[in-house]
């Protein structure tokens, strides 16, 4: 576990040093029926909030309905409606999706 948080803040450095965003954004926390996944969770969240906070970067958190609605218009949004969003507001040519080796990812 301690191996994939270090990659998971690693790799948000390296995204924030390449790309400069004024922000970074998080979904707030779902805390299911399964313990060990919003434990997980909460862990890879404390990556991230730790990566932005020590490159100086403010974090903010967002609901997934605000999330949606912001992007497609819709809080309530299917997540291909919002992969498709996603790939025309930033002009992508394909519709972005889930890296296969992160546990819980669905396209």
């Amino acid at each position: 576990m301690a191996a994939r948080l270090l990659t998971i803040y690693e790799g948000v450095q390296e995204l924030i040093a390449q790309h400069a965003p004024d922000a970074v954004a998080l979904e707030e926390s779902f805390v299911g029926a399964d313990a060990r996944i919003a434990l997980s969770v909460g862990q890879a969240r404390g990556a991230v909030l730790v990566a932005a906070s020590s490159a100086g970067v403010a974090c903010v958190e967002y609901a997934p309905a605000r999330v949606k609605q912001a992007v497609c218009g819709y809080g309530r949004a299917e997540k291909q409606q919002i992969g498709r969003m996603v790939k025309a507001i930033l002009g992508l040519d394909e519709i972005p999706q889930p890296s296969p080796d992160v546990p819980g990812a669905q396209t």
